[in-house]
């Protein structure tokens, strides 16, 4: 099984398709062409299916390891016994891939090239491709400046000139490097019905790094802009949400890993592979905060394509999508897969997208709202989409749904999936010039807006907890009540918020102050980790409701949980404080984000 903890991993990204590497120098996660395609190295799920080796030979994590400034390009150094060992690897980006157009030209290659800088250090390459989660083992064969593997329906062409040796299925080569001499890599997948890719050549390598790098730094350039608490691990949040994007189509990815668990041997292994309408809406905030997305246009385009009809027709807007838009991801086990740490089962596709959730309709006008000087003019489809949304939310907030946190079961009435949905209809009244609904249409949200906030007050409240509860008629506690401070639903001087938060802390925090999404038994038999988002949002509630000091603690406190490179996982095991959930998370950097923007304000409002 494979067991490397999850903040040895490095995050590369093309705006598109992704890879995890180790501090040991091994790419053990590779989706090729999109973050949702299965993966040609997949050791991050099990020992035997797929990586991809650069290091000095007697082997061991790297000394250290940064990204280029305002990007993912990553640098890995090794401080070997007689010299220095650099690895400078990176998804590549195209020639045009500047500014508002990162990523639209990606070609799909990863690229590594690693340098001798002092001394001289023997160096070990070992690339054993597994395409489809390790079921194919493919055939290699050793062509001029290149390594072809040959299985199932794509061809894998691994350019280099170093001469390596092949042996089943796995090519490796072990060759010492003196001072300033360097070995270059570029992998390169197609379809094996296809011409093969014509192979890169090691200046074309070293180029394409450089130019990856420059059209980062060309991104950041135009869309940086924060300055506040964290600032420079809020503008690297940027850098990371902006790589779970999906360029071409305008699809926001949850995480590039599916069934990293939320627990070791919890069974709650899930794949985050695709975008969540709720997440990526409110990872267009983030990006709003971080990095001011002109883009944002793009990814409401890309939901009215994607769930083009469904509401028209009468239907729950579906929860997510393939970040290209596809409707069907059926969910299936992999048993010839350990999983990470041996948690399994190792699962492909997720059947949450059958559930109803009710609350997507809030985070869509929510972030529509929020970006509506970036969206200018809507185009047709989408003004009706975000209508049809707002519709659906006056409509339906009475019914039952499985909530925020997806528990597989019945339906229930969930407070926030109510909030949002009062939300859907409040930011609905607020675009009024923009969405144009006639005359009957704005007087049905106005009467659905009035209903949900009385039965929020009445039905939301429980006296025995003191506070605001997950579901209508419900004591438990639930960390996404704190979003009735952070979407405007109570005045931030009102009591009874004041009340919720402190209970919220009181009762789900672990001893290291971080926060549970609840305590209540969901199905599972076995406890996950607290969640990073939920922490972040205590932060962003204290911080509205006045309360700078504390929110300032409870900030600092999450942002601690972000790895050396600035990459925040799902969960914290509370136990070992070990990062848990697939990696990296968007919805843990957005929470960041905008708690640490809410933190800006409010310290500036109280100068």
């Amino acid at each position: 099984m494979s067991d490397v903890p999850l903040d040895h991993h490095a995050l590369l990204s093309d705006c598109g398709a992704a890879a995890l590497v180790t501090s040991a120098g091994s790419v053990d996660w590779l989706c090729l062409p999109r973050f949702d395609s299965p993966p040609v190295l997949a050791r991050l799920l099990d020992q035997a299916a797929g990586h991809f080796l650069i290091a000095p030979a007697i082997g061991g994590s790297a000394s250290r390891r940064r990204y280029r400034p305002s990007g993912l390009v990553l640098e890995t150094t090794w401080d070997a016994p007689d010299g220095d060992l650099l690895l400078t690897e990176a998804m590549a980006l195209g020639r045009e891939d500047r500014g508002h157009q990162l990523g639209r030209n990606a070609p799909g290659v990863l690229l590594r090239a690693v340098r001798c800088v002092r001394g001289e250090v023997t160096v070990r390459v070992e690339y054993a491709p597994r395409p489809e989660f390790g079921l194919v083992q493919p055939w290699l064969s050793r062509e001029r400046h290149a390594v072809v593997a040959h299985g199932g329906a794509t061809v894998l062409i691994l350019s280099t000139e170093l001469d390596m040796d092949v042996d089943e299925g796995t090519a490796h080569a072990v060759v010492t490097l003196t001072e300033g001499q360097e070995l270059a890599f570029a992998l390169t997948q197609g379809s094996a019905w296809d011409p093969a890719p014509a192979p890169w050549s090691s200046r074309q390598i070293r180029q394409g790094l450089d130019t990856t790098d420059e059209a980062w730094r060309s991104w950041s350039q135009l869309h940086q802009r924060y300055e506040g608490p964290h600032r420079d691990l809020v503008h690297h949040s940027g850098v990371v949400l902006q790589g779970l994007t999906c360029a071409r189509t305008g699809a926001v990815a949850a995480a590039p890993t599916t069934s990293l668990p939320e627990g070791v041997g919890s069974g709650r292994t899930w794949d985050y592979r695709f975008t969540w309408v709720r997440d990526a809406s409110m990872t267009l905030q983030g990006l709003w905060i971080a990095a001011c997305p002109d883009e944002a246009g793009r990814f409401f385009s890309f939901l009215a394509t994607a769930a083009a009809t469904q509401l028209h027709l009468g239907q729950d807007l579906q929860i997510m999508f393939g970040v290209g838009g596809e409707r069907d991801l059926f969910e299936r086990e992999l048993p010839h897969l350990s999983g990470w740490r041996g948690s399994g089962p190792v699962r492909t596709g997720n059947d949450a997208w059958r559930q109803r959730q009710l609350d997507v309709y809030g985070a869509l006008l929510d972030a529509a709202y929020t970006l509506r000087g970036q969206l200018g003019e809507l185009d047709d489809p989408t003004r009706t989409f975000l209508v049809a949304a707002v519709d659906a939310a006056a409509a339906r907030w009475k019914d039952d749904d499985q909530g925020i946190w997806e528990m597989r079961g019945p339906g229930r009435p969930f407070l926030h999936s109510k909030l949002m949905c009062w939300v859907a209809v409040d930011r609905g009244l607020a675009m009024s010039d923009v969405l144009q609904p006639d005359q009957d249409r704005a007087a049905t949200w106005a009467a659905a807006h009035r209903e949900i906030r009385d039965a929020i007050l009445t039905q939301g409240w429980s006296n025995h907890a003191g506070a605001f509860t997950q579901a209508f008629g419900s004591d438990e506690l639930d960390a996404s009540v704190l979003l009735l401070a952070i979407v405007g639903f109570l005045p931030p001087d009102h009591p009874g918020l004041h009340a919720t938060i402190d209970a919220v802390e009181r009762g789900l925090a672990d001893e290291r102050g971080l926060l549970y999404r609840y305590r209540v038994d969901d199905g599972f038999d076995s406890t996950e980790g607290t969640f990073l988002l939920c922490t972040f949002w205590l932060a962003h509630a204290l911080a509205i409701t006045g309360q700078t000091a504390r929110a300032r603690v409870v900030l600092d406190r999450a942002a601690r949980c972000a790895t050396p490179l600035g990459l925040f996982a799902e969960q914290i095991d509370s136990t070992t404080g070990e990062l848990l959930g697939n990696f990296p998370q968007a919805f843990s950097h957005l929470g960041l984000v905008t708690a640490a923007h809410a933190l800006a304000e409010a310290e500036r409002a109280a100068r």
